[in-house]
């Protein structure tokens, strides 16, 4: 039985990612598969790979083959260097900066609107005009 490892193609119709996957060689793309050994999200910037080094290792040592696209994403990660006895291989793959906290901005002024207050202090004034009123009253009477 030949081995290959090789991409399967996951996602929408633009938005395409892949599993690095060992399968046999006469299956379909997307068909069945022996194992899962890493993941490829082109589509990022820069690219997400994630391989098991472990994984990897051990596959290509058992002699699994794996497709131009697989052995370019081994190189970057090292693991193809590895498997040829470069002792020195390194991965090289770029990493997603990581994302700045957000902090406010002490000198500007705050865009949004303090509530409005209730409506209750006119409402003890009106009382209090009434009184006003009714003391106006009988000393007009009184004249």
């Amino acid at each position: 039985m030949a081995v290959k490892i090789r991409l399967k193609r996951m996602g929408k119709i633009r938005a395409p990612y892949y599993r690095i996957v060992v399968a046999d060689s006469r299956t379909k793309r997307d068909g069945r598969v022996i194992e899962e050994i890493g993941k490829y999200h082109p589509t990022e910037q820069p690219s997400f790979i994630e391989v098991d080094s472990e994984r990897a290792q051990y596959w290509l040592s058992v002699g699994a083959q794996p497709s131009e696209q697989v052995a370019a994403l081994l190189k970057l990660t090292g693991d193809w260097g590895k498997f040829k006895g470069d002792k020195d291989a390194v991965s090289t793959v770029q990493v997603k900066a990581p994302k700045v906290p957000f902090e406010i901005d002490g000198a500007k002024k705050s865009v949004v609107k303090p509530k409005a207050e209730k409506k209750e202090a006119p409402a003890e004034e009106a009382p209090a005009a009434a009184d006003a009123e009714a003391a106006e009253a009988p000393a007009a009477d009184a004249e």
